[in-house]
């Protein structure tokens, strides 16, 4: 496999979200979407949980400030992607997830499902594409 050329883009790293309960949101990682934790800083607090090959960076909220959503929703490739199990394993943690559509990715159009953090972020779990990614100058 070549050498990438300098500084290409090779894919997200990670996402930080600000939450308001830190160990719910531990806890809801772990179980839901079986996220590990990896490190941990008192200062700065932050909890760096790994799912696949990228971070899920946890930081407390501002004191008095609500959290507020500040990104739409974030997506994590699930494979394979089985939505009858899929489902039931998020109603077994009180989630209703949205329908299964498809929808367009970085690989491509695949199946996927929304829901919703403790916190109110919108999470989409992303199966692998079944349409081929969009190419530059190839149309949509």
């Amino acid at each position: 496999m070549a050498k990438p050329a300098s500084n290409t883009i090779l894919g997200l790293d990670h996402v930080v979200l600000r939450v308001r309960d830190l160990a719910a949101s531990i806890d809801f990682y772990k179980r839901v979407l079986g996220a590990k934790v990896e490190r941990q800083l008192q200062t700065p607090r932050i909890v760096q949980l790994r799912i696949g090959e990228s971070l899920l960076d946890l930081v407390p909220g501002r004191k008095g400030r609500a959290t507020t959503a500040n990104m739409d929703h974030f997506a994590m490739r699930v494979a394979p992607f089985d939505p009858p199990t899929l489902a039931r394993r998020l109603a077994r943690f009180g989630i209703e997830a949205g329908p299964v559509a498809e929808r367009y990715g970085a690989d491509g159009y695949g199946p996927s499902v929304y829901f919703n953090d403790p916190d109110g972020n919108m999470v989409e779990l992303k199966g692998p594409a079944v349409r081929p990614r969009i190419r530059p100058g190839k149309g949509s």
